[in-house]
């Protein structure tokens, strides 16, 4: 799987922290839970140690997935965009023509998809479908709900 990962400057920066805490707190922490449940004796039955080396297989494969993942990263910073059209990074408004409210979405990659702050996945139905577009278009996006159609007012990259 070496296909490359988009994400934002931020998105990269979050990653790569995360990495440091797993390999600088998390990895020591569990060698030294499971160096202090292996003292207390007979491991076939020993809860703590089981637990121990199941966060450990955690840890690791976290470590592992992170590592992968940054190094196929192709980070993007959305102030360095210069387009009209929808792409990757933008800060999109649209209109509900339904409901009849407006919505900012900033396109991200998926390991930044946070709907509760307003960041959607690229590879999402609405992200997918706003790609490409431009100011006053209307883009009809089939979701699980049914079909939304979103008028497209504002397109930042910030």
């Amino acid at each position: 799987m070496s296909n490359s990962v988009p994400m934002t400057v931020e998105g990269h920066r979050r990653l790569q922290e995360e990495l440091k805490t797993l390999i600088r707190v998390e990895r020591p922490k569990v060698v030294q839970d499971i160096a202090e449940a292996r003292s207390h004796g007979d491991l076939s039955e020993n809860a703590e140690y089981d637990a121990a080396k199941e966060r450990q297989g955690f840890v690791e494969g976290r470590i592992q997935e992170l590592n992968d993942k940054i190094a196929r990263a192709q980070v993007i910073d959305p102030a360095t965009i210069k387009s009209d059209k929808i792409v990757f990074g933008a800060t999109v408004t649209v209109f509900d023509v339904d409901t009849e409210k407006e919505a900012t979405y900033q396109i991200v990659g998926e390991d930044e998809a946070d709907i509760k702050h307003g960041k959607i996945s690229i590879t999402s139905p609405v992200g997918k479908a706003l790609i490409g577009h431009q100011v006053d278009e209307e883009v009809r996006i089939v979701v699980p709900s049914g079909v939304r159609v979103y008028e497209i007012t504002r397109i930042s990259y910030t």
